[in-house]
């Protein structure tokens, strides 16, 4: 597949196409392969990604860190502190300044503006770590980890359960490129947003992908392939987060759920995991869980990000 990702961005998973996708996950695939078998190449050697997180993190970091130094790159971390995006220098210039001394930049920030801005101004390509609007790296690794499981993505049902959130809107987008029907189950009120549903509804047309958004639990989850869930109050929610145990109490992935979904249903959760509230421990262990691969599969996803976006291959 002649895919050229060189140069460009990724802010949302829309701004990739289906053929564009399934190369990423194909990259990623083979680097973790070549990973498993010892293989590690040293194909960003003398590449420097610079990371700006106004969020703390662990996957994201270690992830985007240890990708880098197994391929032969370098790694800066910018902690909320260092820079203060936006208050102690603009937006444009950190994003000007930063990309004429690296090759890449990924920002974990809360306003997704921030991301765009950044991929506006900078001069190399910028990844979005995560932003509150979207969680485009998180979906390359659920991709990739449900092609793992399933061989496929077409056609296969995946229901999330949860808040209409930033990983549902990605999801969304994801589904509809890859022809993987999405339904986003959450209680009234927390619906995704309703651009992001009608964007991803059109896109799924063209793959045959459903995408759709309904409360009714037993019925979004009756027959599903894969079950996805995450917290209920995302960061910067704290204050929230009681209020939202009452809504979404009946939202979570068990056991009674997992009756309803098919006997070898893939289970994912993006962590951090509140076990008792969005999953319960005992489903989050069983042989059909994920989790942990999924977790893992950010590093790969990543790593065939980043080299397909630095022209390494």
């Amino acid at each position: 597949m002649a895919v050229t990702l060189k140069g460009r961005n990724f802010v949302s998973v829309k701004d990739f196409s289906t053929e564009e996708i399934r190369q990423t996950l194909q990259t990623a695939e083979q680097l973790k392969l070549a990973r498993y078998r010892g293989e590690d190449r040293a194909l960003l050697a003398g590449k420097t990604l610079v990371m700006i997180f106004q969020k703390p993190s662990l996957r994201t970091r270690v992830s985007f860190e240890a990708g880098m130094t197994r391929l032969g790159g370098h790694a800066i971390y910018l902690a909320p502190g260092d820079i203060k995006l936006g208050q102690r220098e603009t937006t444009e210039d950190i994003a000007i300044v930063v990309s004429r001394m690296a090759d890449l930049i990924m920002a974990r920030t809360f306003g997704h503006d921030i991301v765009e801005d950044l991929a506006r101004h900078a001069t190399c390509p910028v990844i979005n770590g995560l932003s509150d609007h979207e969680h485009p790296c998180q979906i390359l690794a659920d991709l990739l980890t449900v092609y793992e499981k399933k061989r496929r993505l077409e056609g296969l049902r995946l229901v999330y359960l949860g808040d209409g959130n930033n990983v549902a809107h990605s999801l969304m987008y994801g589904g509809a490129l890859t022809g993987m029907h999405v339904t986003v189950c959450t209680p009234a009120g927390y619906e995704p947003n309703a651009e992001v549903t009608a964007e991803a509804t059109r896109i799924g047309q063209a793959t045959g992908a459903e995408i759709g958004v309904t409360g009714d639990v037993a019925a979004a989850t009756t027959g599903a392939d894969v079950l996805y869930t995450d917290v209920w109050a995302s960061m910067g929610q704290e204050s929230e987060a009681e209020g939202r145990k009452g809504a979404f109490a009946g939202y979570q992935i068990n056991a009674e759920v997992m009756k309803r979904a098919k006997p070898d249903a893939v289970i994912l959760h993006c962590l951090p995991a509140h076990y008792g509230e969005e999953i319960d421990y005992a489903t989050s262990r069983l042989p059909n869980s994920a989790i942990f691969d999924q977790a893992e599969n950010r590093l790969h996803a990543q790593n065939g990000l980043m080299v397909l976006l630095a022209g390494a291959r």
